[in-house]
């Protein structure tokens, strides 16, 4: 990129703090990297987005990952899927992001690239344009490389959950596939521990998912399991609705690869990040005909129905496989920092 950097700064081919003074160089990073890989302007501080039906929707999410880099993704595939999906499970249509990017002094200028690419190229699949956005450099040692901060705006759809205050005992849990596979193989590219695996990040938009979900009138709720895990969206269903939370631990939907290293390490699956699945409550009449909606899917295929919602106090208890009863508290320790 001859014309993105000069002098000292081509020759060592990084972001200086020259690149967020809102000169020269600030100019050119947005041109030739952001604004060529996202395909649209947003450098703009404020975007006129066209009049749409509907009730907008609106969410804010922060992306700090370690590494940037990961099997199945990246920060910026994170930031767009992380942002959609909070929409999506709100039962809204994600239309537009603007991106905040916090760059560390030092940071490669390629390997920026490879990430604007990367996020642009996750935003045209989600089919939500990018509108706006903003760059600023972090002097050397106060950053962790790259932070992503993403604002999104969607259109609520007409098959959107009610919520919190429809669930009712008996109504069943389901989730569209696998769990902790994010968090795992974050944990892996670390190399922390001296294990190798080929698992995969699910990193990807629940929109599929989630409309399928609606055309269904007994859907009650619907959530994205990232930090915490799918036993924090079950404390967040129990004390949402005072009410025990049951989940059936011989159908929980976990990768052997998931399984074997929580064991070696002595981590909870259920604890783990996910970043491409969706927990969803629905009548226990429709349980069956989302589950093989879902099934049917791409990437569906490991859906199940993991428990269910019950009278009694407020918790979440998990029944195991030998027949006994663990109860799952909420998260208070951060077993794994800088996975999202």
């Amino acid at each position: 990129m001859p014309h993105l950097v000069g002098g000292r700064a081509a020759a060592r081919g990084v972001i200086t703090l020259a690149h967020g003074n809102g000169g020269r160089y600030m100019r050119e990073l947005i041109r030739d990297i952001f604004a060529k890989h996202f395909g649209s302007d947003s450098s703009v501080d404020a975007a006129a987005l066209p009049r749409f039906a509907g009730e907008a929707v609106f969410t804010t999410d922060g992306f700090i990952v370690d590494p940037l880099e990961f099997p199945g993704g990246d920060i910026g595939t994170l930031a767009v899927h992380g942002t959609v999906n909070d929409l999506a499970v709100s039962g809204a249509t994600p239309r537009f992001l603007a991106i905040t990017c916090l760059i560390e002094e030092g940071f490669e200028i390629a390997r920026l690239e490879r990430i604007a690419k990367s996020l642009g190229r996750a935003a045209r699949d989600c089919g939500v344009a990018i509108v706006a956005g903003d760059t600023k450099v972090l002097p050397r040692g106060q950053g962790g490389g790259l932070y992503l901060s993403v604002a999104g705006i969607g259109t609520k759809n007409p098959g959107a959950p009610p919520g919190f205050a429809s669930i009712r005992p008996g109504d069943v849990i389901l989730v569209n596939g696998t769990l902790g596979d994010h968090g795992t193989a974050i944990l892996l590219a670390r190399h922390e521990f001296g294990l190798d695996g080929d698992l995969i990040s699910d990193c990807a938009s629940v929109a599929p998912f989630t409309s399928t979900a609606e055309a269904f009138a007994g859907l009650r709720f619907m959530r994205d399991p990232t930090r915490g895990g799918m036993a924090s969206v079950a404390n967040e269903i129990s004390l949402g609705v005072e009410c025990r939370v049951t989940l059936e631990e011989t159908a929980l939907p976990l990768h052997e690869q998931v399984r074997s290293i929580c064991d070696i390490l002595g981590y909870d699956p259920l604890y783990l990040a996910c970043e491409g699945r969706v927990v969803a409550v629905i009548a226990s009449g429709q349980a069956a005909g989302l589950l093989g909606a879902w099934r049917a899917l791409p990437g569906g295929e490991r859906a199940a129905i993991v428990g269910q919602v019950e009278a009694g106090r407020a918790r979440v208890v998990l029944r195991t496989a030998l027949g006994g009863e663990r109860i799952l508290d909420e998260l208070e320790d951060d077993p794994l920092p800088r996975i999202c």
